[in-house]
C-alpha cells in the first residue's frame, strides 16, 4: 500500500446550533469519535468542543472518504449521546453539513493549538473565520 498522510480540520455543529454540548455529553461525544477512529484506523489529532459545535484535527485512513468519516462520527456520537442520555429534550442530534479544511503536516501544531484551545478562543472571540466554517 503506497504511503499518504491526508490531515483534515472538520468542523460541524449541534441540530439548530442548539447550545446543547455540556460537559457530560461533550465527554460522551469525545470519547465516541476517538473510539470510531481508531476502529477506522483515522488519526485524531486533536478534538474539542464548543455548546454548539465540534472542531476535529484528523488524519482519516486512506481507504475511508471524509464525508463517510463525519458520518460515522456523527452518527455513532449522536447515538451514545442520547441511549446514555435518554430524558434530553430536544434529542441530541448534528446538523446535516459540514466544513473540511485540508493542511500539510508543517500546519498540524497550529492546527492542533486551534482545536484544543476552542473554548478559550470562543470566550474572547480571537477566532480564524476560515476555521469555522461549516457550509
Amino acid at each position: 500500500m503506497p504511503f499518504q498522510v491526508c490531515y483534515y480540520h472538520v468542523v460541524w455543529a449541534t441540530k439548530h446550533r442548539q447550545a446543547i454540548i455540556t460537559p457530560s455529553i461533550e465527554a460522551v461525544i469525545l470519547n465516541t469519535i476517538a473510539e470510531k477512529s481508531i476502529e477506522l484506523k483515522s488519526r485524531v489529532y486533536a478534538i474539542n468542543t464548543v455548546p454548539d459545535h465540534i472542531h476535529v484535527a484528523v488524519a482519516i485512513a486512506v481507504n475511508i472518504s471524509v464525508a463517510d468519516w463525519v458520518q460515522r462520527a456523527k452518527g455513532v456520537s449522536s447515538y451514545e449521546v442520547n441511549t446514555m442520555y435518554p430524558d434530553l429534550d430536544p434529542r441530541f442530534g448534528w446538523q446535516a453539513g459540514y466544513g473540511v479544511l485540508t493542511f500539510g503536516e508543517k500546519r498540524l501544531p497550529y492546527v492542533v493549538d486551534y482545536v484544543q484551545r476552542q473554548k478559550e478562543r470562543h470566550g474572547i472571540n480571537d477566532l480564524e473565520d476560515y476555521l469555522e466554517q461549516m457550509e
